[in-house]
C-alpha cells in the first residue's frame, strides 16, 4: 500500500516513496508541474517508467520528452535530470543495488528484522 510508505521531498516539488529489499530498491515519484530533479548522478543502475503526466530527461548528453507509459534506462554515474512538464508527473523508478541516501531519508517500508521473513 503506498499510502503506508513515507514520503520525503527531495527537490521543491519533488517527492519521493522508496520502499526496498536487499539489492533492488524501487521508488514512486511525484513531481509538481515544472519541477526539477536538478542533474546529478550516482553509482546505481536506474531505470523507471512514467505512470502520468510528461517529464523532460537529460541522460548524459541527451534530452528526450519522455511521456506516460514510456520507459528509460540510466547506466551508473551517468549524469541526468528530469523536469516535469505540462503538469504534475508520476514515475516509477528502479535502482539497484539499493540507494543507501535514499535509505538514510528514513524510507524505511518493511522493517529489517522482517526481511529474512
Amino acid at each position: 500500500d503506498w499510502n503506508k510508505v513515507p514520503t520525503n521531498e527531495v527537490a521543491p516539488g519533488v517527492r519521493i516513496r522508496s520502499p526496498y529489499g536487499l539489492n533492488l530498491m524501487i521508488s514512486l515519484l511525484e513531481m509538481d508541474e515544472g519541477a526539477v530533479v536538478p542533474i546529478h548522478h550516482h553509482p546505481h543502475e536506474q531505470g523507471g517508467i512514467i505512470l502520468k503526466g510528461q517529464i523532460e530527461l537529460t541522460i548524459g548528453d541527451e534530452t528526450r520528452t519522455v511521456d506516460e507509459d514510456n520507459a528509460y534506462l540510466i547506466p551508473p554515474n551517468i549524469p541526468h535530470r528530469a523536469v516535469a512538464l505540462g503538469g504534475p508527473a508520476i514515475a516509477l523508478d528502479i535502482f539497484t543495488p539499493i540507494r543507501k541516501d535514499y535509505v538514510d531519508l528514513g524510507n524505511r517500508y518493511i522493517p529489517f528484522s522482517d526481511r529474512d521473513t
